[in-house]
């Protein structure tokens, strides 16, 4: 039997299964973003954060889902790099949002969404994605993602929008100034996942009336620039799988709910899917 290596990366973290059998080992790495990393920067983590783990079970496939890699020179800038690292295994390299809709979808319909510290969504037709609503990435896109939501909170921290107690509650969590943040954006590296690090204040701090207006509003975005544009999302499911969405699930189930739109599977990683639609295959 086939040892089996699944890895599902974004631009922060890659999550890897190696299967063996019945046994599972689940490991995790730094993203593995094309758009960010070169191919000998993406060999280097590899080859320090990965083999060394797996170094007595080496696998005969692999299958990486990665962010940046519906592109072709990306793809086989990733697959080259992966296959430096695990010469014998045959790779598969695909995008990472091929992986959420096998995940979320296995061999069924639906509308197959992500919403991480980035944001994509596609119809998948049980094999493969028919459509998908372009990603602009986090500059001109990425509606609903950490970084978008992550970018509002931060926009209403120097705009001065956010009232007193918001601001306190804002200057006691990050301890940071203006001209950091601007800093942090504009000159150094990784900035969509710099930003999507202030998402998680909006969880902190839900019921208040300015949080729950950047959370509908950043994904009303979404829904109004992504679902919105597949007409099978009137009739079929839709899913959604990443951190930001499971975190604020219930406010996808309540816009769901007032468009009238089937809410079906909401996860927080696609790799347990990933791995029952390996092991089926």
């Amino acid at each position: 039997m086939s040892v089996i290596l699944i890895a599902d990366s974004g631009s922060s973290k890659t999550q890897w299964c190696l299967l063996d059998g019945n046994k599972k080992k689940n490991l995790s790495t730094l993203g593995l973003s094309p758009y960010f990393l070169s191919g000998p920067q993406i060999t280097e983590i590899l080859d320090k954060d990965l083999l060394p783990k797996i170094k007595n079970n080496l696998p005969d496939e692999v299958y990486f889902y990665g962010t940046g890699c519906s592109n072709a020179g990306n793809a086989k800038l990733v697959g080259q790099s992966i296959k430096s690292v695990f010469p014998s295994a045959t790779v598969n390299v695909d995008h990472d949002l091929t992986g959420a809709a096998r995940a979320l979808c296995g061999h069924e319909r639906g509308i197959a969404c992500i919403l991480g510290t980035g944001a994509n969504s596609c119809f998948y037709n049980g094999k493969k994605i028919v459509k998908n609503s372009p990603g602009l990435g986090y500059v001109l896109g990425d509606e609903g993602s950490g970084a978008y939501l992550g970018k509002k909170v931060v926009q209403y921290y120097l705009y001065n929008t956010f009232d007193p107690d918001i601001m306190d509650r804002f200057n006691i969590k990050f301890n940071t100034t203006p001209a950091e943040i601007l800093d942090s954006v504009y000159k150094k590296p990784l900035p969509n996942k710099y930003l999507a690090s202030f998402a998680m204040f909006l969880a902190e701090n839900r019921g208040h009336f300015m949080i729950e207006n950047i959370l509908e509003d950043g994904f009303n975005d979404f829904f109004f620039n992504h679902i919105y544009k597949y007409r099978e999302s009137w009739s079929l499911p839709i899913n959604f799988t990443g951190s930001i969405a499971y975190g604020f699930r219930d406010v996808l189930k309540d816009l769901c709910s007032s468009y009238e739109l089937q809410l079906g599977k909401v996860i927080k990683h696609p790799m347990d899917g990933l791995i029952q639609f390996h092991q089926q295959k």
